[in-house]
């Protein structure tokens, strides 16, 4: 995530240091927690919590679970990514709903925030979670605050209560009690209060805020954080705990190139779980926050359960299984290939998805920034240059043919040619994979439970020719060799387990199965 790009790679550094050293003294502890302290200084983290966190880390650093530890280095990884969570949070934290709908939230902070353009993210989300929000416009004082939260909330899709211009005009403690009694006749599960803010921190501001909270009695108060304004939205925070309080809270801008001390500070200071994360722009850039996710992307461990979810939300499984036969049928066209790609896409940014992949920092870092987005359009317009029968068939692609589609998508030959070559390896394996065979890819055997591929046939064929696998010549070594042979087949298994380890049931395999459409 950009917002601690810095920070991650500071981390990764230090910690890289360690893993040349076999045992930890307490000169490299206090070296390392020297380090990870500059690291979130720079960060613009809040000196309060950098000292609670370093003394928390330099104390179990110390301590026998380091000393003891075959390999210290990743236990002192293992302290940090700990603490990590500890002061973001801890455990995640949902939205609480009212027992008797509807559930009232109220947003609150300063102007430009991002409050008015997270109210239509929540609503979206809230959507697709089955619930029929109302988004109410109490932001009466900032220009066009009104008719920005009517754009964003047809965007949502969603229902709006805004029956003052706005402006200066009208009065919003009056409309945030009139939209929650109207959310109750029209039978909206949920309202969203969108509230003013200010350029800083006023008397007039919290009065207001604290009278809406007053006439409303919200089940959340959300306070959204811009996470680019390091320790100053710390102290903000803090202003608006002792004013109006609040039962969560939201960074916005995470996407941005800040420093992250915010996202660091806010949860340990002001003591109120972060609910949601906002990573852009798109009304779909909104997550639930989780703090050991998000500690594990700082540390470059990755987030690969964001991934999934992700993944599952974009690809619908009825037409994952489709693929699968038609891979291992021989039947995948570019056709299906521009499908899978459009899923894809719903994903969101690939280099935000590439960026939750483990080890994507440090020397992968620079690749991930020079991926080229654009590709996947250029990638599009090739494949819908085609006539049908030449996505069905690449076989057909002559040298006409290829100059015609390169014409008309605006690209080279050159780039036709391995558009078409890409596709066709990578259908080749995947068949292999979908069949059970082997891939020749390192620890990518065939799938357990498949029936024998080609790669057995072609290993029987080899017997059949006097191929023994490297096994002597000598029938007295052949024999023991084969002793030897049949032990490892006796401890191992497909998954390259070893004597003792636990073997796959008869349910893990039908799921694995499964993922692949077969069973």
């Amino acid at each position: 995530m950009a917002t601690f790009g810095t920070l991650s790679d500071r981390l990764t550094e230090t910690f890289r240091n360690l893993r040349t050293k076999g045992r930890l003294s307490a000169a490299d502890v206090d070296g390392t927690v020297r380090e990870i302290r500059r690291a979130l200084l720079d960060a613009d983290v809040a000196l309060e919590v950098v000292k609670d966190f370093t003394s928390h880390v330099r104390e179990r650093a110390l301590g026998d679970e380091v000393n003891k530890a075959l390999n210290p280095a990743q236990q002192v990884v293992q302290i940090v990514n700990e603490e990590l969570v500890r002061i973001l949070g801890g455990e995640q934290r949902k939205l609480v709903f009212a027992k008797t709908p509807p559930t009232v939230i109220m947003l609150a902070g300063l102007q430009g925030s991002g409050k008015t353009t997270f109210a239509g993210k929540l609503a979206k989300k809230l959507q697709k979670e089955g619930h029929t929000p109302l988004l109410v416009a109490a932001d009466l004082q900032r220009p066009n605050a009104v008719n920005q939260l009517q754009v964003v909330a047809e965007q949502a899709g969603a229902a709006i209560y805004a029956p003052e211009p706005g402006n200066g005009v009208g009065d919003p403690v009056s409309v945030s009690k009139a939209g929650v009694e109207l959310a109750k006749q029209r039978q909206h599960d949920t309202v969203i209060i969108d509230t003013a803010g200010r350029l800083g921190v006023d008397e007039e501001l919290m009065k207001q805020a604290s009278k809406i909270r007053r006439a409303t009695d919200p089940d959340e108060v959300l306070f959204v954080i811009d996470s680019m304004i390091g320790q100053d939205s710390v102290n903000t925070a803090k202003a608006f705990l002792e004013g109006v309080d609040f039962t969560g809270v939201v960074l916005s801008k995470l996407d941005g190139d800040a420093r992250g001390g915010a996202a660091l500070s806010v949860a340990s200071v002001t003591g109120r779980p972060i609910i949601f994360a906002s990573t852009g722009e798109d009304l779909d850039a909104l997550e639930d926050f989780h703090p050991d996710r998000m500690a594990s992307r700082i540390l470059d461990l990755g987030d690969v359960l964001t991934l999934i979810e992700q993944a599952q939300q974009a690809f619908d499984e009825e037409e994952a299984k489709k693929v699968a036969e038609k891979l291992a049928n021989e039947a995948f066209t570019l056709d299906d290939f521009l499908e899978q790609m459009q899923q894809l896409k719903k994903m969101g940014s690939m280099k935000k998805m590439l960026g939750m992949l483990p080890g994507m920092g440090g020397q992968m870092k620079q690749q991930l920034q020079d991926f080229d987005e654009s590709e996947i359009g250029r990638t599009e317009a090739i494949i819908r240059g085609m006539t049908p029968a030449e996505r069905h068939n690449t076989k057909i692609l002559n040298g006409s043919r290829r100059a015609r589609i390169a014409r008309g998508s605006g690209v080279t030959v050159t780039d036709v040619n391995q558009l078409v070559n890409r596709f066709e390896q990578a259908a080749k394996m995947m068949k292999k994979v979908a069949r059970g065979e082997n891939t020749g890819i390192p620890g990518m055997g065939a799938m357990p439970g498949a029936k024998p591929g080609a790669s057995s046939k072609r290993a029987k064929k080899g017997k059949k020719q006097g191929y023994q696998g490297g096994r002597s010549g000598n029938p007295a070594k052949r024999a023991s060799q084969g002793d030897e042979v049949a032990q490892e087949q006796k401890a191992g298994s497909g998954f390259g387990l070893g004597a003792g380890a636990p073997q796959p049931s008869e349910t893990d395999l039908a799921e694995i199965q499964k993922l692949f459409g077969k069973g």
